[in-house]
């Protein structure tokens, strides 16, 4: 579950906006007003009798007021009093009472008057009255003798305090009586009982009183209660009198009666605002139940509480629409009682519109009005400067028309201050409004350049207070001369508030406000900043984690760069545990080791100066059951018994199962065994049990995370015994010897015995032959063998259970063999059919049954090759054998040899073991095709030959009839030319292929032949070489001395230039060889490029293509080094260049190399000087 709350700047900034508008009517305190009461002591003021008192009156107004007492209606001379003093510039009295005064000789009505040369403003009547906490009244309290269910009051009666004190019972220990629907305290204090019982038995029923203001407790008369029984009532009556007298009658049920309020209706007056209580406590057995209705209405929603067990109804804020009839009903199973309490609602005098504060120019008008409400309608009276206006000075400019004074064309001395009084039987309002005549140019009282800084779309507020007389008007411009502001997105205020209401980013600057009248005018410039909303981006996420795992939230945030966020995490709405588990990061929180008290709701809360915005998210710990517990036996038959428990919590995760064990601890003590599992929604099961078993249960519940741990057993419950219920399973006969039956069961398990003396009774006979049966009783155990029997006959066999009761039911019979032997007879009729060179199909005639003596479980063929019919040679004979189930009579020998002669055998097998075998058979496999030859090598190439040799295929299969060769050339891109074949007789090994051609590459593909047809082939690759005069004059010129001198020369030229540039370039100018070539360039000398190869390695580009796929190259033919020092072998497999007649070599080399895989990418020999001397030609 995810939450997220935003909190509004425009809230704030309304609360700001009030303020405003009640600090622009205030009068700038330099200026002349009449006096204005600020501060005063309540109406009602009680005070404690041992402290001073301190009643207070703060006023303001220029010039200073003073301040002047009444009391109880006459003035109150302090000067005369020495027990009283004035507070300095102020009209505070302080009656010192805790240096000799008394607090009741100060007991009275005080009125507090503050004047100037403007007028005078009067506090209201402040009663004073010092508060009381009386001793309780000495009375004699008798004990109350109670029969058990009548009801009983026990009166508290507190003295009367001022205020009133809180009623509340307790017994001599201090500890609280508790309360019930069957007891409860009155609103008046008192005990009530609806009724009792023996436990009420009490010597200790205390009421207290605590007078919170005096801060002191008066303590009651202990009050006795002895409550007496029915039984224990009727033994003392048996005791005193004869039989004929009567016996107290036992308790018996009542109906209700209400013992408050009595009768059946009454009335109740509530003042407007306040709490109406009403109350109804009844009598009756059993316990009467109370609701509360309203008739001819409902209950005010969310205004309206129950409290004292529903005894009391409480409704809040009352107004004249609460008034009416409220029942109560009292109600048990024997009746009801009710009771109509009439509520009326009155009201003292409250506000509709109270006089404000008038500021008006010479020669304005104006109003004050003086507006209350109330039940009665109060009256409406005025007073000027603290005098009725009747008898006050007249003001030709003042006229009074009931609740309104209309003011016309005011002078300065019309300046005054006027009190409105409303007034009604339950209280009065005084209110005090000055007029104050002014002629003031404007001003305004707003800082200048204040700033005021709000968030996107939200209503920015910008404050221009301000004060004049006459009242000034007020305009606002965007900047310092910018145009007037108008129109649907400002909002103009009375108090001179410029609302922007949906401030954006663009509304950033500076805003001037000009106040005029007739006396002038005034501006001033304000400065506006619109932020950007803080926005947490990712969200706390809801999160369910097991208990003692690891837990993270995320709370990431965006926000205006200038604001300084604050992040706060809570847990449920309050502090996180100061534990060292929650670990708070910049914009996470990671709890540690999750507990079950971690559980709750999370949240991030985001604060700007600005802004705040928050994110929670629920955290569900969720763990494995708690175990059951008060497991419980009821219904015990003797086959079956009802389990009953309690679950344990289930960790936040629904239990979905409960699994329900038994321990057998007559049997099997220590072990559980599952009983059976029922549903999560179900505490109780009934159980099927086994005669003879000490029952123990245990309950085990599942949720989705895993098992609880096991509950307490549960009592144990021993069965009755009874005969066996079932006999052994499995029960099976099979001889272990020729002449013998062995019968195997097994046994019953401990709890399946039913009772004491388990047993078996064994039963067999020959099945077929009209035997009777044999039969034996064993002990405890699983095996009884018979002896003595026929070889693999079949028998009857039944196994029964038994104890000390009696026997289980006829068990079923299962038929078994005695002992088994070898086989007799061997098959006959062996046939071999030769389907191909490797496959083969054996038949054979079934043996006859009677013969196989025991269970026949198939025939197994035995074949091994004798020899290889092309090789005449004899080798080790390794057996094989193919083993065919059941009574089949043929089967495939795979896998055969070609052209090879094999023997084999069938026997027959049972579960003894294996017949003798039939006679041996001889067939003989034909030819097939041949293996590969052995090895292909290709030696002694020349410039158009090829020598090869082979040997003879691994497997001939045959009679070899030939060899056949393939080959084809293949240029430098790989690709083959065409296909020439040639047949080789059988008996050759060799063979020299010439008038091929030089520098070549072939490819080779070779296999043998048999009178079935060709073998798999062999594929090598070689290269004719290259032209010996080529050759030749290659080496000539390579170790020629002359030409190891040119090529040392030309090395020591290159270095030496290089050198020269290098120097040159590091000095900035031109080295000679370079400005010369500037100078007399030479269109006929053009720079080599790379790609011709000057100054460059040679590289081949086909260096690292493989060959074609399946190909492979023999060592025998790599050119050794010693071999030919001086050839472009080494280089290439071809030569594109040319010779001239007198042997000068002509062209650009551009040989291809075909590079051994061993040798790598690049070749590790030095370059030639042939391909040096290429490299400049």
């Amino acid at each position: 579950m995810m939450k997220k709350r935003s909190i509004s700047a425009s809230k704030a900034s309304l609360v700001l906006f009030l303020c405003q508008m009640i600090s622009a009517l205030d009068v700038p305190l330099d200026l002349s007003q009449p006096p204005t009461i600020t501060q005063q002591s309540p109406k009602d003021y009680i005070v404690d009798p041992r402290e001073n008192i301190v009643i207070q009156c703060e006023a303001k107004g220029k010039p200073p007021p003073s301040f002047s007492w009444t009391r109880n209606g006459t003035h109150f001379d302090i000067d005369k009093d020495a027990q009283v003093t004035m507070k300095p510039n102020s009209g505070t009295l302080v009656v010192n009472i805790m240096n000799g005064g008394k607090a009741e000789a100060y007991e009275g009505v005080y009125q507090c008057t503050a004047r100037n040369e403007r007028g005078a403003a009067i506090s209201n009547n402040i009663v004073i009255r010092p508060s009381r906490s009386p001793l309780w009244t000495k009375e004699k309290l008798e004990p109350n003798h109670v029969r058990e269910g009548d009801s009983l009051v026990l009166h508290c009666r507190p003295p009367v305090g001022l205020p009133p004190p809180i009623i509340f019972w307790m017994d001599n220990a201090f500890q609280r009586l508790p309360q019930s629907e069957r007891v409860s305290q009155g609103l008046n204090g008192d005990l009530y009982f609806s009724n009792v019982q023996p436990e009420d038995t009490r010597e200790d029923y205390i009421c207290y009183a605590r007078f919170n203001h005096t801060q002191t407790i008066q303590q009651k008369q202990p009050i006795s209660v002895k409550v007496f029984s029915m039984d224990s009532l009727n033994d003392t009556i048996a005791a005193n009198l004869s039989d004929t007298d009567i016996y107290a009658k036992p308790v018996t049920e009542r109906q209700p009666i209400l013992l408050t309020p009595t009768g059946s209706t009454s009335t109740k007056v509530e003042l407007r605002g306040n709490v109406l209580l009403l109350e109804c406590i009844a009598a009756g057995l059993p316990t009467p139940v109370i609701r509360w209705i309203k008739e001819g209405g409902e209950l005010p929603a969310n205004r309206t509480f129950f409290e004292n067990f529903k005894k009391t109804l409480k409704i809040t804020d009352v107004s004249e629409a609460d008034s009416g009839n409220y029942k109560c009903i009292a109600r048990n199973i024997l009746g009801s009682a009710h009771h109509v309490i009439s509520v009326t609602v009155k009201a003292a005098p409250y506000w509709i519109t109270a006089p404000r504060n008038l500021v008006l120019s010479p020669g304005e008008d104006g109003t004050l009005i003086c507006r209350a409400n109330g039940n009665p309608k109060p009256n409406i009276s005025w007073l000027a400067n603290g005098v009725p206006i009747s008898i006050a000075p007249e003001d030709p400019s003042r006229k009074v028309d009931g609740d309104t004074i209309i003011f016309s064309h005011v002078q300065e001395r019309s300046s005054a201050v006027y009190q409105c009084n409303a007034s009604n039987e339950y209280g009065y309002l005084l209110a005090n409004a000055f007029v104050n005549v002014l002629a003031e140019p404007p001003r305004i009282l707003t800082p200048a350049n204040k700033l005021y800084q709000v968030i996107a779309d939200s209503p920015a507020l910008l404050d221009c207070a301000y004060f004049g007389s006459p009242k000034p008007e007020i305009e606002w411009f965007r900047g310092v001369k910018g145009s007037i502001l108008r129109g649907s997105e400002y909002i103009f205020h009375d108090n001179g508030t410029l609302e922007i209401p949906v401030a954006q980013k663009d509304s950033t600057g500076t805003y001037t406000c000009v106040a005029r009248n007739e006396l002038g005018k005034i501006q001033n410039e304000v400065q506006l900043e619109v932020k950007d909303p803080t926005m947490i981006i990712k969200q706390p996420e809801y999160k369910v984690i097991q208990r003692y795992g690891q837990v993270s939230f995320e709370c990431i945030i965006k926000h205006d760069t200038t604001l300084l966020p604050t992040i706060i995490w809570l847990k449920d709405n309050g502090e996180l545990p100061d534990d060292e588990r929650f670990l708070v990061g910049k914009d996470n929180l990671t709890i540690m080791n999750v507990t079950d008290k971690d559980d709750g709701t999370y949240t991030c809360i985001v604060n700007t100066t600005l802004d705040s915005v928050s994110a929670s998210a629920v955290l569900t710990v969720v763990a494995r059951p708690n175990p059951p517990f008060d497991l419980e036996l009821t219904g015990q038959l003797e086959r079956s018994v009802e389990l009953s428990w309690i679950p344990g919590d289930e960790n936040n995760s629904p239990i979905t199962s409960f699994v329900i064990e038994y321990e057998d601890g007559l049997h099997e003590p220590g072990v559980w065994h599952y009983q059976t599992e029922v549903p999560g929604t179900q505490t109780t099961v009934q159980l099927k049990l086994s005669p003879y078993v000490n029952y123990s249960f245990r309950v085990i519940a599942v949720n989705e995370i895993g098992r609880s741990q096991p509950s307490e057993p549960s009592e144990q419950y021993l069965t009755k015994s009874a005969n066996p219920d079932e006999n052994p399973s499995n029960v099976q006969g099979i001889g272990s010897e020729p002449d013998n039956l062995v019968i195997t069961w097994e046994s019953l398990k401990g709890f399946q015995s039913n009772g004491p003396g388990l047993q078996y009774k064994v039963s067999w006979r020959q099945k077929d032959v009209d035997d009777e049966w044999t039969s034996v009783i064993v002990a405890n155990v699983s095996k009884y063998i018979v002896s003595g029997t026929p070889t693999f006959v079949p028998y009857e066999i039944k196994v029964q259970a038994l104890n000390d009761l009696g026997y289980a039911p006829e068990p079923s019979e299962v038929i078994g063999h005695s002992g088994e032997d070898l086989p007799m007879v061997a098959p006959g009729n062996v046939q071999v059919h030769v389907i191909n060179s490797t496959l083969a199909k054996v038949h054979w005639d079934p043996v006859p049954l009677k013969t196989v003596r025991g269970h026949l479980q198939g025939y197994k063929v035995y074949y091994w090759k004798v020899q290889s019919l092309s090789r005449r040679s004899r080798r080790h004979v390794e057996k094989k054998i193919l083993t065919f189930r059941g009574n089949k009579t043929f089967g495939m020998l795979p896998g055969l040899e070609p052209y090879s002669s094999y023997k084999l055998n069938v026997r027959v097998v049972n579960g003894k073991g294996e017949g003798p075998a039939s006679p041996d058979k001889v067939f003989k496999t034909p030819e097939g095709v041949p293996s590969s030859p052995s090895f292909l090598k290709i030696t002694n190439p020349t410039l158009d030959s090829l020598t090869l040799e082979w040997g003879l295929p691994t497997h001939p299969n045959g009679i070899l009839t030939s060899y056949i060769l393939k080959f084809q050339p293949i240029n430098n891109t790989h690709e083959l030319g065409p296909l020439v074949e040639i047949r080789i007789p059988a008996n050759e090994s060799s063979l020299i292929l010439k008038n091929l051609n030089y520098s070549t590459r072939y490819k080779f593909y070779f296999n043998a032949q048999t009178s079935v047809g060709s073998g798999s082939q062999i594929t090598e690759e070689a290269v004719t070489i290259m032209d010996e005069a080529m050759a030749s004059r290659q080496v000539d010129i390579a170790t020629q001395g002359w030409f190891i001198g040119l090529m040392c020369a030309v090395a020591l030229l290159i270095l030496i230039l290089l050198i020269v540039c290098f120097i040159r370039r590091n000095k900035g100018g031109k080295y000679p060889v370079k400005e010369k070539e500037d100078a007399h360039a030479d269109p006929e000398i053009q720079p080599m490029k790379e790609d011709d190869g000057t100054f460059g390695e040679y590289s081949d580009a086909e260096d690292h293509k493989p060959l074609k796929k399946g190909s492979r190259t023999p060592s025998d033919r790599t050119v050794k080094k010693e071999d030919s020092d001086d050839s472009l072998v080494d280089y290439g497999e071809g030569v594109n260049g040319q010779f001239n007649e007198d042997g000068s070599f002509i062209g650009q080399y551009s040989g291809k190399k075909e590079k051994e895989p061993a040798e790598g990418n690049e070749s590790s020999e030095a370059p030639s000087p042939v391909n040096a001397m290429n490299s400049f030609v």
